[in-house]
């Protein structure tokens, strides 16, 4: 079965961890609900967290989720002048039997503006 990479982004309001967790377990359930997959579909998965977020990991938030057996990582988004932030991207790696074309890349709370040409 083919892997595929599925994109994600969220924006938080504030660097707080309860937000932080109810953000990524929403963005990482719609990736697996739009695509029609489950956390036995997943390879791994890969946060950045902008340098303005520095609460907790992402990934301590997706692994709420059931996911401790799927290997997940986090780095810091670099700092670009005038990029977007409090923002958490996700890149996940999934088993996936449909063509790259056809995958469904998730980006909510004001993280649309990232990549309009993706999001729903």
């Amino acid at each position: 079965m083919p892997v595929r990479a599925i994109r994600g982004a969220t924006r938080l309001t504030a660097d707080d961890p309860a937000e932080m967790t109810e953000a990524v377990v929403e963005l990482v359930e719609a990736m697996l609900e739009r695509n029609a997959m489950t956390a036995e579909d997943l390879v791994s998965m890969v946060f950045t967290a902008t340098p303005d977020l520095v609460c907790m990991f992402p990934a301590a938030a997706a692994r709420g989720l059931g996911l401790g057996d799927v290997p997940l990582i986090c780095a810091q988004e670099i700092a670009v002048a005038g990029a977007l932030s409090r923002v958490v991207r996700v890149m996940a790696h999934a088993h996936l039997e449909r063509p790259r074309s056809e995958v469904v890349h998730v980006y909510l709370r004001g993280a649309e503006v990232l990549r309009q040409d993706l999001a729903q």
